[in-house]
């Protein structure tokens, strides 16, 4: 049959055009295709979006330091024009002016860095982890010796504290493990509880008629009466991976766990409901093992280290490090001899008292900046 008009034998008066096969499949390709595209990006749900976008940063380490600008985008892929994007670090809002932001919040250490982007009525997060680091570098100590009393040379030291005049000592190893009372000028213990020998005890702290110690790896603390020590219940950990050192300042307990982490306990619950990551101007530090709180600041021992840490309580930084080197020196020497390890505050004498796992000696201590 011949291309063009014709005549059509039912309705005979109507004229239809023929269309040619090559058009009418054009243009349901075109058609189709086009219906691809829609449905594609209709049926898009976030999680499908959150691939095409992308949250950008300045350089690749993720590392920068609190207060540092850097240059912050969104890469869209999608071929949707966006809305609106909000940026967070961690909780705080952060306020970006020509592709760039500053670094600013209280926490350190490894924190979420977010995007939200409304794209065409939708809203997609996205996320990176980034690790904010301290404004500056920790300032060194070093300390005087004020006194020095006798000390128990079979105790492994893990934890020391004041109430008054009183010191609470506890010590670690399994089938060695205990709670003391002690007087600090003679060293003489006035009362001693053990612990059950499959129990290796760590670190304590006094808040209020309580007295709390850790245990390391069995995920479990005690309660004692400070007065009597007669145990009165325990607890069990959270997410906090191993039991360390332990201090409080009255309304928060901080505790230790062998990790970048300082994590917050209520003294109600002894839930852990926060935490605090322990950073320099470098890089995250993960060495916090016996703790003291001071006046804002969290004093850690280095683990297997002769040195302290100063740590800001709020924020995480490491502010100083005191350095105690040749302190086991001046004790007796002998083959089970370790680590420094143990630290209390007297507020009454504003002096430290510190000690080793095995020492014979206590020093009282005052911790001054490097070259007074």
């Amino acid at each position: 049959m011949p291309e063009g008009p014709y005549l059509s034998g039912k309705n005979p008066g109507i004229r239809v055009s023929r269309i040619k096969k090559s058009d009418n499949v054009m243009s349901y390709w075109k058609l189709g295709l086009a219906g691809i595209f829609m449905s594609m990006f209709l049926g898009c749900g976030e999680e499908d979006l959150s691939r095409m976008l992308s949250l950008e940063t300045d350089g690749s380490s993720g590392k920068w330091q609190l207060g540092s600008e850097i240059g912050i985008r969104v890469e869209n892929k999608s071929g949707q024009p966006i809305d609106s994007v909000h940026y967070f670090l961690g909780d705080t809002p952060l306020v970006v002016r020509d592709g760039k932001t500053r670094i600013e919040g209280s926490r350190l250490g490894n924190i979420a860095l977010r995007a939200t982007v409304f794209l065409q009525g939708r809203e997609v997060p996205l996320t990176r982890n980034v690790v904010v680091l301290a404004k500056t570098a920790p300032e060194v100590y070093t300390y005087e010796i004020v006194n020095t009393y006798p000390h128990d040379i079979e105790a492994f030291t893990q934890g020391l504290e004041f109430r008054g005049d009183t010191l609470y000592e506890s010590t670690g190893q399994k089938g060695a493990s205990s709670l003391r009372k002690v007087d600090f000028r003679t060293g003489e213990i006035l009362e001693q509880t053990n612990l059950e020998r499959q129990y290796f005890g760590e670190g304590i702290t006094l808040v209020g008629d309580n007295l709390y110690m850790l245990t390391w790896q069995s995920k479990t603390g005690f309660i004692y009466n400070p007065e009597t020590l007669e145990r009165k219940g325990q607890f069990s950990y959270g997410q906090s991976r191993e039991g360390w050192g332990l201090t409080n300042d009255g309304t928060r307990i901080f505790k230790s766990d062998g990790s970048e982490r300082i994590w917050i306990l209520d003294p109600e619950t002894l839930q852990e409901v926060d935490y605090i990551e322990t950073v320099t101007d470098k890089s995250v530090f993960n060495k916090a093992n016996e703790l003291e709180y001071v006046n804002g600041k969290l004093y850690a021992n280095v683990w297997q280290k002769p040195s302290m840490m100063i740590i800001d309580a709020q924020s995480g930084a490491i502010e100083g490090v005191v350095n105690f080197g040749g302190l086991e020196k001046q004790v007796t020497q002998h083959e089970r001899l370790d680590v420094l390890n143990g630290v209390a505050y007297h507020p009454a004498r504003n002096t430290f008292f510190v000690t080793g796992k095995r020492w014979d000696k206590l020093f009282e201590v005052r911790i001054i900046p490097r070259g007074e």
